[in-house]
């Protein structure tokens, strides 16, 4: 088996990966980083959470030891899809770097371009940035690609979601040919295969299988959850996992709670600390140093639930996690393979439960399609203990007198016809529920005199609705005007 020790790393390098307790690389990282170490373009096919990252930091550190930064030309460049993405680029870059004197800079939104534009300015080896924040320093003038040595894109099949092909083409044109190109996608769609061809000279291509299985050692399980309202299913859901977590009493020694989205992760945090329960959040816009604290203190034990993004928690690195709760349904469904796969480690046991709202039950047919395996279902713990959860009745029959009064209003509209004032005058205030209950006779029918004004409605101030307009008095028509004025004179 290939280890660390075996890939030629710079020896301070090793020191850095052996401090932080791996000494086995995974797959991609066996294959990427020896090609890498001697200057060739890499084209790596691998899937979230197959150690891609290391697989371009480790040789990109080795590589770029020897000589040092000038200003405003970074030696090296990484491109990331995403804010939370560049800054796991960021945290790596820290951990292997820790023996060495490289330095870095973080181009992402949400940081003042002052503070970015003062490291750049002093010059740095590393420069990790979303493709739109690196244009903008460019098109500013306060920055230059052309001293780029080694160039890796990041999550190519992300960037071209998220229409970001054209502007990794642009960023492309302003480094130097002779620069070395480290690509790496989980997908090869057309697009991004034409950009390897156009830019990547003569790449060694390492792909690995994709992970679409899961450890035989976790039990999986998946609520389907529907909320009684609209604005009511948030909270009701955050109720549902409370209980959930309390199903599994003592068995749940400690757990990661997954949410899609950061907003989510800080609100369920929040929602388990305010009902007693030890958690706290992490992802992407916390402080560096909040975040760092909160992994330590869940590896040491004595944090016991942990709400995380896929992002934050990539490269968490937990033994005996013995619960994975996805709040959420993952919208890719690598994802889940990624998630649940950290608990049931090292031939321990291990128990995954997801919540599926029905919004997200497409994204749970991914899933199944990806594991080949269905799911188990389990009932919601909150239906079969609660009895106002139970399946509802049909509804009492409301005695007259409870029933609300109708409210006024300022509508200039016509009361209703007799005829429908009916049913409401069935139900009156001296008879008992039995009796009110008992539907009314029907109405005789209706003579067509009684029914044509109704067949004639008219809007506000007698004007007629368009398109039927009244010719002089309509279809009425008085039985005096058929009377000459001779014969009224003698009638009256």
């Amino acid at each position: 088996m290939t280890k660390f020790t075996d890939l030629n790393l710079n020896p301070k390098v090793l020191k850095a990966i052996d401090e932080a307790g791996y000494e086995t690389p995974t797959p991609i990282q066996a294959g990427a980083i020896p090609p890498a170490l001697e200057g060739k373009d890499v084209l790596g096919i691998a899937q979230t959470g197959t150690g891609k990252t290391a697989s371009f930091t480790l040789p990109m550190i080795t590589l770029l030891a020897r000589g040092r930064a000038r200003a405003r030309m970074p030696r090296s460049l990484v491109l990331c899809p995403t804010r939370e993405l560049a800054a796991q680029v960021a945290e790596n870059f820290d951990t292997y770097t820790k023996h060495l004197k490289l330095t870095k800079a973080l181009l992402i939104g949400g940081v003042s371009f002052k503070e970015q534009d003062r490291l750049i300015d002093k010059g740095v080896d590393v420069l990790i940035a979303t493709p739109g924040r690196l244009l903008d320093h460019f098109e500013r003038g306060k920055l230059l690609l052309t001293g780029v040595q080694i160039m890796v894109v990041d999550e190519a099949d992300r960037m071209l979601d998220m229409g970001f092909i054209p502007d990794i083409e642009r960023i492309f044109s302003l480094t130097p040919f002779t620069r070395q190109t480290l690509f790496f996608s989980a997908t090869m769609a057309p697009e991004i295969e034409r950009i390897t061809n156009t830019f990547l000279s003569a790449p060694a291509r390492i792909e690995v299988a994709r992970q679409a299985t899961t450890s035989e050692t976790i039990e999986q399980a998946v609520v389907l959850f529907k909320g009684s309202r609209k604005d009511r299913e948030a909270s009701e859901k955050r109720k549902l996992l409370r209980a959930l977590i309390d199903a599994e009493g003592d068995r749940c020694t400690n757990a990661i709670l997954f949410c899609n989205r950061k907003m989510d992760v800080d609100i369920v945090a929040k929602s388990l600390k305010k009902y007693g329960y030890d958690a706290a959040p992490i992802h992407g816009d916390l402080d560096q140093s909040q975040r760092t604290k909160t992994l330590d203190d869940f590896r040491a034990g004595t944090l016991r639930f942990l709400v995380a993004s896929d992002v934050a928690a990539r490269g968490l690195d937990v033994p005996s996690v013995s619960h994975v709760f996805n709040f959420d349904v993952p919208s890719h469904a690598e994802d889940y393979v990624h998630r649940i796969g950290r608990t049931g480690r090292a031939g321990r046991d291990g128990k995954a439960i997801m919540i599926c709202v029905p919004r997200d039950e497409k994204n749970l047919a991914d899933v199944e399609a990806l594991v080949q395996r269905e799911i188990p279902r389990i009932d919601n713990p909150i239906a079969t203990s609660t009895p106002e959860a139970a399946p509802s009745a049909p509804a009492p029959v409301t005695a007259p007198e409870e029933a609300p009064a109708p409210r006024k209003t300022r509508s200039r509209r016509k009361k209703p016809a007799p005829a429908e004032a009916a049913p409401q005058a069935a139900a009156a205030p001296n008879e008992s529920p039995a009796e009110a209950a008992v539907p009314a006779p029907a109405a005789p029918p209706q003579t067509p005199e009684a029914k044509a004004p109704r067949q004639e409605p008219r809007t506000r101030r007698g004007k007629s609705e368009p398109g039927n307009p009244v010719i002089g008095l309509g279809d009425h028509l008085p039985g005096f005007i058929e009377f000459s004025f001779r014969e009224r004179s003698a009638q009256g």
